[in-house]
């Protein structure tokens, strides 16, 4: 494995907390390396701005990042529980030269993560991260320090929560209003549990909250986007329109309708993709998504005339693909969704908003909105691997890929990949019988642990 893949993956630096590399130590490196890397001429004071989630964790990342980033001469803002999104907003509204957020997203309370944005509120690409990275393995860090008389000065913000909130109310057409809608909200305990009850309180929601009550241990604890089945109990219970579950920093959302039934990702973007289109709002002709999308997803936006772009997993992927190609909707399956006319990364509770917001101007319930997804079956395996040799330099496999491909024709696919953190490899076939696509997928699945060693994951 490369020394790359051992700090930045595909969301920043992630691990157990207090387990290299998610140290003190590599937090303080972590903040004086993207302090010297985003250096601008002139002389200009510089500032980055710091949150976090609700993690125990947090406190301990937040002032080595803090004390990093000072020792080279950079102010530091401290805004402290704060979803992703809100970071990336932030970074940009308080004119920040960059913006660090601390979190492992849907993981559980023993990880952490720190990822960084750059001013413009997009993440960091890879050039950039990798000359972080061997500005830390170089050893040279402790050279380049501020001077005594130039050492940065933190600060912590009170009205961040409140900019964010306004922020996010004004994605909300002015003239719809939430009055009258019984709505459960899940927080997984995590960055939103403030902000998320507040914006849909100020527009007029009755709310039933669920996971406000962070200890430091409980985020994505059995609650959130991750077990919307929670919330969907909940929904029943109440009587609510509809509920929204997010994950720990709040970058995602699941959408549950009134029967309780989880409206994930894929349903999401296929009913903002007719909204888009039938308002003329939606650009580039259609939605990028990665290659975990289901087939349903590609189907639906064929009828609607609209492409279907995929990249590999990752959301920062997506955002690549969607500037690149002039696009203003994508995301994942998972969630993770993109509306870059309103923000920069995925936001849950915009995403959560722009759902609430057709719902409002059709008058349709969310079952009714969702019912015309044909979601595909969709198995995936898990195969623990030796090594991780190109696929495509695998014979066997490519031959039994070849064969898969050609019994589903055009109504069903494979993918195989790697993980990029674990030592296993992910198979998936998607078809429209599941027990035909689940055989496939063993079939595959054996066929790969032949020719590369290994067992099931």
């Amino acid at each position: 494995m490369n020394e790359k893949a051992k700090l930045f993956g595909t969301d920043g630096v992630r691990g157990t907390a207090n387990v290299h590399p998610m140290t003190a130590e590599m937090a303080l490196a972590l903040g004086q390396a993207i302090a010297h890397v985003l250096r601008v001429p002139g002389g200009e004071r510089r500032r980055i701005i710091i949150g976090k989630d609700t993690r125990l964790s947090g406190y301990l990342f937040e002032d080595a990042l803090a004390s990093g980033i000072c020792s080279m001469g950079v102010d530091v803002i401290q805004v402290g529980p704060m979803p992703t999104p809100g970071m990336a907003f932030l970074a940009q509204d308080m004119r920040c030269h960059a913006g660090v957020m601390i979190s492992a997203s849907h993981n559980p309370f023993q990880d952490n993560g720190i990822k960084f944005f750059s001013s413009d509120g997009f993440k960091l690409p890879d050039s950039v991260e990798e000359e972080i990275e061997a500005l830390i393995q170089s050893g040279a860090l402790a050279s380049l320090r501020a001077a005594p008389e130039n050492i940065g000065q933190a600060r912590r913000v009170d009205d961040a929560e409140g900019r964010y909130v306004v922020f996010l109310k004004k994605t909300f057409p002015d003239r719809l209003s939430l009055e009258g809608m019984r709505i459960v909200l899940d927080c997984a305990h995590g960055a939103a549990y403030k902000v998320g009850p507040t914006v849909l309180e100020e527009l007029g929601a009755e709310l039933f909250t669920l996971g406000v009550e962070p200890n430091g241990r409980n985020i994505n604890d059995n609650c959130g986007a991750l077990y919307p089945e929670r919330a969907a109990a909940k929904v029943r219970e109440v009587r609510a329109d509809v509920g929204i579950a997010l994950d720990g920093d709040a970058d995602r959302v699941v959408m549950i309708d009134s029967d309780g039934r989880i409206i994930d990702g894929d349903e999401i973007l296929a009913m903002c993709a007719r909204d888009l289109t039938e308002r003329g709002k939606l650009r580039g002709g259609g939605v990028v998504a990665t290659v975990m999308s289901n087939l349903g997803l590609e189907h639906q936006l064929r009828g609607m005339g609209l492409d279907l772009i995929r990249t590999q997993v990752g959301d920062r992927y997506v955002v690549e693909a969607m500037r690149a190609g002039g696009l203003n909707l994508g995301g994942e399956q998972s969630g993770h969704l993109l509306f870059l006319d309103e923000n920069t990364t995925g936001d849950g509770l915009i995403s959560a908003l722009q759902v609430l917001a057709i719902m409002q101007r059709s008058g349709s319930p969310l079952n009714e909105l969702a019912a015309g997804f044909v979601r595909y079956p969709q198995v995936l395996v898990n195969v623990e691997v030796s090594s991780k040799k190109p696929i495509e330099e695998l014979p066997t496999v490519q031959e039994a890929i070849a064969q898969v491909e050609a019994l589903l024709a055009d109504r069903g696919r494979v993918l195989i990949r790697y993980s990029g953190t674990e030592s296993k490899a992910r198979v998936m076939v998607e078809g429209e019988d599941e027990g035909v696509v689940k055989a496939y997928a063993e079939e595959l699945a054996h066929e790969l642990q032949r020719a590369l060693g290994g067992g099931r994951g």
